[in-house]
C-alpha cells in the first residue's frame, strides 16, 4: 500500500487474534495524522480488534504497530499514554465519582513521584470539561448523568490526556440519535480546533461517511477500501461489505454520501 499523507498510526503486516481464533491476517492499516478516520463494516470484521492493536491492549501475533514513526512496542507505558488516549466501548468508573476527579484521573500520565498535582494539571482538566461542554457538570456524579453527557465526560477525561491522538471505540452506542449526533459534532470540533488525530469505530455508515475525513471499510479481517468517503462509499462496496443493495445519493444538508437500503444484496 502507498499512502499519500503522513499517517499518525500505522498498522504493518498485522495478525491479530484471541489464543487460536485468528481474527486479521496480514492486516495493512494507516490513519492519516489530523484527521478524523472511521473504521466501518459488519459485526465481527476486526473493527474493534484492530482498534484494540493501534492501542497496544493487543499484542499481534505478527507485524508491528506504528506511533508515527516509533514502534509502539518499544514505547514506555507513560509515553504511549501522553501520545495516545483511548475510549473504550464501555468504559467504568467507581461508584460515586465526581465528573471532576473523573476527568482529573486523565493527568495521571502527566504525574511524577517529584511532582504531583500542579495548577497545570487543573488548567487541562478545566479546559477539558470547557471544551466538551461539561463545565457545569464538574461537581455532580457520574451516576447523576445521562448517558450523552457521560460520553461527554468521558470524552474530556481523554482530552485531559492532552495526547496527539484519541481512539474511541463505538462512542454512540446506547445514545439516542440527538446524542450520537451532538457526541460526533462534537468530536469533529475538537479534531478542527486542535488537529487531533481522532480514530473512532463506528457502527452507523452514514454517520461515518459524514464525519469522516478518512473512512475505512473491512469485513472479515480485511481492509476492503480505504480513503475520502465519496469515493469509498459506492453501491458496489457496500454490498460487497454488507452483502447490502443500496443507493447511494449526496446529502443535501453535508454534501457527503447517503446510503439507503433496497434489501439484501444477491448472491
Amino acid at each position: 500500500m502507498v499512502y499519500k499523507e503522513s499517517a499518525a498510526l500505522t498498522g504493518r503486516d498485522l495478525r491479530l487474534s484471541y489464543g487460536d481464533r485468528v481474527v486479521a491476517e496480514h492486516l495493512d492499516l494507516a490513519l492519516p495524522a489530523g484527521k478524523v478516520s472511521v473504521l466501518v463494516g459488519p459485526n465481527a470484521c476486526g473493527k474493534s480488534t484492530a482498534l484494540r492493536a493501534l492501542a497496544r491492549l493487543l499484542v499481534p501475533r505478527h507485524g508491528a504497530v506504528y506511533l508515527g514513526e516509533d514502534p509502539i512496542a518499544e514505547l514506555p507505558g507513560r509515553e504511549l499514554a501522553q501520545r495516545l488516549a483511548l475510549l473504550p466501548q464501555t468504559p467504568v468508573a467507581p461508584d460515586g465519582i465526581t465528573v471532576w476527579d473523573l476527568v482529573a484521573r486523565g493527568r495521571t500520565p502527566h504525574q511524577r513521584w517529584w511532582r504531583q498535582w500542579s495548577a497545570a494539571d487543573a488548567k487541562a482538566v478545566d479546559a477539558a470539561l470547557r471544551a466538551t461542554g461539561a463545565l457545569d457538570l464538574s461537581e455532580r456524579t457520574l451516576d447523576e448523568l445521562s448517558g450523552g453527557q457521560r460520553q461527554r465526560v468521558w470524552i474530556a477525561m481523554a482530552l485531559a490526556q492532552d495526547t496527539g491522538v484519541l481512539l474511541l471505540d463505538e462512542p454512540t452506542t446506547y445514545l439516542d440519535l440527538a446524542f450520537q449526533v451532538d457526541v460526533l459534532e462534537l468530536v469533529r470540533d475538537l479534531n478542527h480546533r486542535d488537529g487531533t488525530t481522532v480514530v473512532m469505530v463506528l457502527h452507523d455508515l452514514n454517520q461515518a461517511a459524514r464525519y469522516a475525513d478518512h473512512l475505512v471499510a473491512m469485513k472479515g479481517g480485511e481492509v476492503i477500501a480505504a480513503g475520502d468517503p465519496s469515493e469509498v462509499v459506492t453501491p458496489e462496496l457496500v454490498a460487497e461489505v454488507f452483502g447490502l443493495a443500496v443507493r447511494v445519493i449526496e446529502c443535501p444538508v453535508a454534501g457527503t454520501p447517503i446510503v439507503i437500503p433496497e434489501g439484501r444484496a444477491r448472491a
